[in-house]
């Protein structure tokens, strides 16, 4: 009997052993997916000329550029506050933007953007008022930054039928079509699936989240506002690329970005690699060489905006910070004011 409790407790400490290395085991897996993304794309391109393209960048357009590129998230933040709440989490903005914040620093450590919105939301549980509408608002979130990305790429194709290739415009017109057909099956089993077999704390959070649905679906023109600011921050992502190519001589048409840009960024979600690194390099590589775009400079840009992500996600992470213990200071005062004034009050009833 004792022999049998030890070797369930030592059987239960190896399975915490195993769970505890195993967030690291992933990381050390997807930097080296990372790294050996990177070595293969330097192995075709001279390191030495994508440095030289680099330092073309002046150091104070860089850090414009991350300036601009916070500015742009703050837009992508109070589309994702105005869904949550929307559907009824009652965030207020400095607690949005301790989410948000916290959500992007944790890009930088997680397999991707995913992995962001899954800090986020946990994060917010502890804030707002129901955990339903955050999970729905920020799923309607996500899926109203895929839908500008798509648009974006969409537009981009439209405005350059004439340069772009036949074999580049036959790829993206089948992704749309398996995108339409993977929604159309998906959508039946969704709304015909039988509610009774479920359990019966699985049909609870299914009412809550129908019920952040409903309040979502009153109210249709503030998930089209939210769709405008979604373009809005994706397209300033895509201008600000095309700012930093354009000064280190990389002078390509706007629209070439327009397209390449999103489908590189959706390259970059694919969780292999620590944060897209090396992947989304390699991918707007390959998808700008039919416009004309050296690979080098491509590189170079892709490398740079990078930079650009690393930084501002390290900035987001500060704030993060900074608001969290002012946030507990101020909670900590207010509770202390609050027992003096029971405690005079108890005083003067005596």
């Amino acid at each position: 009997m004792l022999a049998g409790t030890v070797q369930k407790s030592n059987s239960g400490s190896i399975e915490k052993d195993a769970l505890s290395r195993r967030p690291w085991l992933g990381l050390a897996l997807r930097v080296g997916g990372s790294a050996l993304a990177l070595l293969i794309l330097f192995h075709f391109l001279p390191l030495a000329e994508v440095w030289r393209t680099l330092r073309r960048l002046p150091p104070h357009l860089w850090a414009l550029l991350v300036v601009a590129y916070l500015c742009a998230h703050l837009v992508a933040l109070t589309k994702w506050r105005m869904m949550v709440n929307l559907a009824g989490a009652s965030l207020s903005f400095r607690e949005a933007v301790r989410c948000y914040f916290s959500g992007l620093f944790s890009t930088l450590f997680l397999p991707s953007i995913v992995g962001g919105d899954v800090v986020r939301a946990a994060l917010a549980f502890r804030i707002g008022q129901s955990k339903a509408a955050i999970v729905l608002g920020g799923l309607i979130d996500r899926i109203l930054d895929f839908a500008a990305l798509v648009f974006l790429a969409a537009l981009g194709a439209v405005l350059i039928p004439g340069t772009l290739p036949a074999e580049a415009r036959r790829i993206f017109v089948t992704g749309g079509i398996v995108l339409v057909t993977v929604a159309v099956l998906i959508t039946p089993l969704v709304l015909w699936f039988p509610a009774r077999k479920t359990s019966f704390a699985l049909r609870r959070r299914a009412v809550r989240l129908r019920r952040a649905a409903r309040s979502m679906h009153g109210k249709p023109q503030y998930v089209v506002a939210a769709l405008c600011l979604g373009l809005f921050a994706q397209g300033s992502f895509i201008w600000l690329t095309s700012r930093a190519a354009d000064a280190t001589g990389l002078h390509l048409l706007f629209r070439a970005w327009l397209f390449a840009w999103p489908l590189a960024k959706f390259c970059g979600v694919i969780p292999i690699t620590q944060g897209g690194i090396g992947v989304r390099e390699a991918a707007l590589v390959i998808l700008l060489v039919p416009f004309g775009a050296p690979p080098v400079e491509t590189a170079a840009v892709g490398l740079a905006w990078e930079a650009v992500i690393i930084c501002g996600g390290l900035i987001a992470g500060v704030a993060a910070f900074f608001l969290s213990r002012f946030t507990a200071s101020t909670s900590a005062v207010s509770q202390e004011a609050t027992t003096g004034n029971s405690a005079t009050s108890k005083f003067q009833s005596l």
